[in-house]
């Protein structure tokens, strides 16, 4: 498989992967995480790393299924970031390509010990925190002071959840700054892919109460840390895309 050499390629996937068609495309499938320090260094693509936790082990992939990232994940949590600043008022539908082997059997979005996903799209939205109450503020003040860990002020999280009904969407059971929505669950459709979409206004509101701000970042996430256990996601290009 032909793989990106040069910071310029991926800047060119993401700006002109169909503007022209109204959509925006995130290019998971066009990256390569073991060849990131190696072959090219691209601002825009980091690793999420938890503090305290192993590393998942994500690999660019290409079988029948065509090109995808395999994520895989023994006791471990972390995931692969990639910047953005997209209109969510614009481009108000998300797409996405994913599978897993098997929905994470401890797993239970309402509860710590059960926050594991086989997979995970997560997106960061823009959000003043002078908005924030006082005690948000107060433990965001903390959290700045005592740690370097950026914790979003307002995130969501469309997962492979389990122990839940699909569609259910809940604060994380962490924070209430990131919420978390079973777009799937259970093993009903595991080991198959699935094209998904969603409305990202009506998920964020039905979240926050509010209009979205910006996103400022895509990540995949698979962990397995809460439930001490593994798990293993499959994930191909993300996509925003302007209301048909």
């Amino acid at each position: 498989m032909k793989r990106p050499t040069s910071l310029l390629y991926l800047v060119f996937a993401f700006s002109a992967s169909g503007l022209a068609q109204g959509i925006l495309r995130i290019p998971v499938t066009e990256y390569d995480p073991s060849q990131r320090e190696k072959i090219y260094q691209d601002p825009k693509w980091s690793m999420l790393k938890i503090p305290g936790r192993r590393l998942t082990l994500y690999d660019l992939v290409e079988d029948e299924n065509g090109a995808h990232i395999t994520a895989t994940s023994h006791n471990s949590a972390s995931g692969l970031v990639y910047a953005v600043d997209v209109d969510p008022h614009h481009y108000s539908q998300i797409e996405w390509r994913w599978k897993v082997d098997a929905a994470i059997e401890k797993g239970n979005m309402l509860k710590k010990k059960g926050d594991d996903y086989s997979a995970r799209i997560y997106l960061t939205f823009d959000f003043d925190p002078s908005k924030l109450s006082f005690f948000d503020r107060t433990k965001y003040l903390l959290i700045k002071t005592f740690t370097n860990f950026e914790i979003p002020l307002r995130a969501l999280n469309y997962a492979w959840a389990n122990q839940v009904g699909k569609g259910t969407i809940a604060p994380s059971p962490y924070s209430d700054w990131v919420y978390i929505i079973a777009h799937q669950s259970g093993n009903d459709n595991a080991g198959q892919w699935q094209m998904e979409r969603s409305n990202l206004i009506e998920d964020y509101r039905k979240a926050f109460g509010e209009a979205p701000g910006r996103i400022t970042g895509v990540a995949i996430i698979t962990d397995s840390d809460d439930t001490k256990g593994s798990a293993k996601g499959y994930y191909g290009d993300i996509v925003f895309r302007e209301e048909l």
